[in-house]
């Protein structure tokens, strides 16, 4: 029996794929861990593995998590929360410049995602070629909030570079709107991949066990690029109403202004935040975005679940 470590790239039923040095290796719990909840282990946690001569391989401890993007358990009002992903080391939100045009508001909630995770975001501006003016128009809007914004394009073969440092040796959540060209990038960094984000979930996850779990695939240089069923349903229950605002960065240095301790930064009178976006220290429309999602996540989830399905 040899030990090693590995890093879990996806559970299927009872078994784990995990990657390890020698390679690919598929894995079951060992007794005690069986014993655990059913979060005890998930796509990203670095285990500890006994390798035997024959048959899978068995995991014997679980690596303590340095971050860990989680949701509410499915079909639970209480706020358990059930982890999806764990050491991701960052959020990569992919928009495009046009074709499609960004959506403002769909790039907000994944944003507030990751801050309500506490995983750093960063936001790749793609098709580039198409809209140059929109870089100054997204630094204009996220660059208060300090988020760095970097431009790509495969066509003008822009960025790239920056992009594929930004995800070597880290595990990213790669997410965005359909057609924004999360595929086009991959394919351009590692052609040897060839895979289209939307894919990697029937490529790696076998079986039904894996369809709400996130899924790691490994790059060629170091890192992996996660996939995460259902990403924007994380940030509507993992959020305290009371702690949204500091999910948007830029209203931070107001919070402590407001006349009222528990300011809401909706109608309250003298509240710091909403006179900073009069007065233009970030854009106002950032406003209008913690206020609609506020109006959500204040709602227990299983209610504005119900109202999502109308």
């Amino acid at each position: 029996m040899a030990l090693t470590t590995g890093v879990v790239l996806a559970r299927v039923g009872s078994t784990y794929r995990v990657h390890a040095d020698r390679g690919e290796v598929t894995a079951v719990l060992r007794g005690r861990l069986k014993r655990r909840d059913d979060d005890r282990v998930v796509a990203g946690d670095v285990v500890e593995l006994e390798l035997q001569p024959d048959g899978p391989a068995t995991i014997s401890a679980v690596r303590p998590r340095r971050s860990v993007l989680a949701r509410r358990a499915a079909g639970e009002r209480s706020p358990r929360a059930q982890p999806l992903a764990a050491n991701v080391d960052q959020v990569v939100v992919v928009a495009a410049a046009r074709d499609p045009e960004p959506n403002l508001r769909m790039l907000d909630r994944f944003l507030v995602v990751a801050e309500g995770n506490g995983i750093p975001p960063v936001i790749v501006l793609n098709k580039i070629e198409l809209e140059r003016s929109a870089e100054q128009a997204f630094q204009r809007r996220f660059g208060p909030a300090g988020y760095q914004v970097l431009a790509t394009s495969v066509k003008a073969v822009t960025g790239l570079p920056a992009l594929r440092d930004l995800l070597r040796g880290r595990a990213s959540v790669l997410t965005g709107g359909s057609g924004v060209g999360k595929s086009s990038l991959m394919n351009a960094l590692h052609p040897g991949l060839n895979l289209r984000i939307g894919e990697i979930s029937a490529y790696w996850g076998k079986g039904t066990h894996t369809t709400r779990a996130a899924l790691l695939v490994p790059l060629p240089e170091r890192g992996y690029v996660v996939d995460t069923p259902g990403l924007r349903e994380i940030g509507t229950w993992g959020v305290d109403p009371d702690a949204l605002g500091g999910c948007f960065p830029e209203f931070r240095p107001f919070l402590d202004g407001c006349r009222f301790d528990n300011c809401r930064h909706l109608t309250e009178p003298g509240c710091a935040v909403r006179r900073a976006a009069q007065a233009g220290s970030f854009d106002p429309d950032r406003l209008v975005s913690y206020e609609r999602i506020y109006a959500e996540v204040s709602v227990p989830s299983w209610s504005s679940a119900r109202r999502r399905g109308r």
